[in-house]
């Protein structure tokens, strides 16, 4: 087998902690990936893999050894593509995950222009917003809306999403405009719940440069963008949401802004890539495209 073919083998296990989900994929037989490891192995004479019944992990060797594939796979790519920078237009399948309202009010109503700019190019579009595994779930790229923990994928910064502060003008008839945080605790707030850790995030805001969070009085809890914004217009507390997320609520007089001058920092959002992957043609014009798409649309100050 060819070298640099063994070096995306090795990369992908150690990628997926799996020969198994090394194999899926790559589309390959399981008994290939074992093959090719045995040999790459045999050929660099050291051991590259822990192996056990749960998990796959590198070795002290074999982590040194996965930085440089890394290296190596991206120079030999960047070979191949040196002279097809200007040939034809860019072709193929993409697999996207992006958030679920971004994709369904942004992206989606959007596409058409992309496709019309690149008609052999197929797009994918995972929109969710549970966390995704790019390498297990074969993904070229995805959208991330918030901090950061993953230390193993590539990063592209698209810019800070602005929050804003709403409530129904039902609600602020029943219990006031809040001037200042001080009167907080006399609201009711919609509170938010992580659907993956559960953790319900607080109220928070800037103040003087400073941030400040308070954990809100309420009486419903959700878990989704979508209920988030539904229990609001229910009149049934205030929310922080991006400012895209409601804006045809502010604009038919469905929502009004609260506490302006309070308004909680920018979430960052970030377009990230598996670290194995050199960026194709197809996956860069998509990545410039969404990055002039967001900063023009939800990323613009309200």
């Amino acid at each position: 087998m060819d070298r640099i073919d063994l070096f995306r083998i090795f990369s992908r296990v150690v990628e997926c902690s799996s020969f198994t989900r090394a194999a899926d994929t790559l589309g390959v037989p399981r008994s290939s990936v074992s093959a090719a490891i045995a040999e790459l192995e045999g050929r660099v004479g050291a051991r590259l893999l822990h192996r056990t019944t749960r998990k796959v992990s590198p070795t002290q060797d074999g982590t040194v050894f996965y930085d440089r594939c890394q290296r190596l796979i991206s120079d030999v790519e960047d070979a191949e593509n040196l002279f097809k920078q200007t040939a034809a237009q860019p072709s193929g399948k993409l697999r996207i995950d992006v958030p679920g309202r971004i994709g369904r009010l942004i992206i989606a109503p959007a596409l058409p222009d992309f496709l019309d700019r690149y008609p052999q190019i197929h797009i994918d579009l995972g929109v969710t917003d549970r966390a995704v595994n790019l390498v297990e779930d074969n993904i070229d790229c995805v959208l991330r809306v918030g901090p950061l923990s993953d230390s193993s994928l590539i990063g592209r910064t698209i810019g800070a999403l602005p929050l804003i502060n709403v409530a129904t003008p039902e609600y602020l008839k029943r219990f006031g405009i809040p001037d200042s945080p001080a009167e907080l605790h006399s609201h009711w707030a919609v509170n938010y719940a992580s659907p993956s850790s559960g953790r319900t995030t607080e109220w928070e805001w800037t103040e003087n440069g400073e941030q400040f969070a308070l954990q809100m009085p309420s009486r419903v809890t959700v878990n989704s963008a979508e209920a988030y914004i539904a229990c609001c217009l229910a009149s049934l507390g205030l929310i922080q949401i991006p400012a895209y997320d409601v804006r045809a609520h502010i604009n038919a007089g469905d929502l009004v802004e609260v506490l302006p001058e309070y308004r909680a920092a920018p979430m960052p959002m970030t377009l990230l890539y598996p670290h194995r992957q050199h960026l194709s043609r197809r996956l860069k014009v998509f990545a410039d495209w969404l990055e002039e798409l967001l900063k023009q649309d939800c990323l613009r100050p309200s």
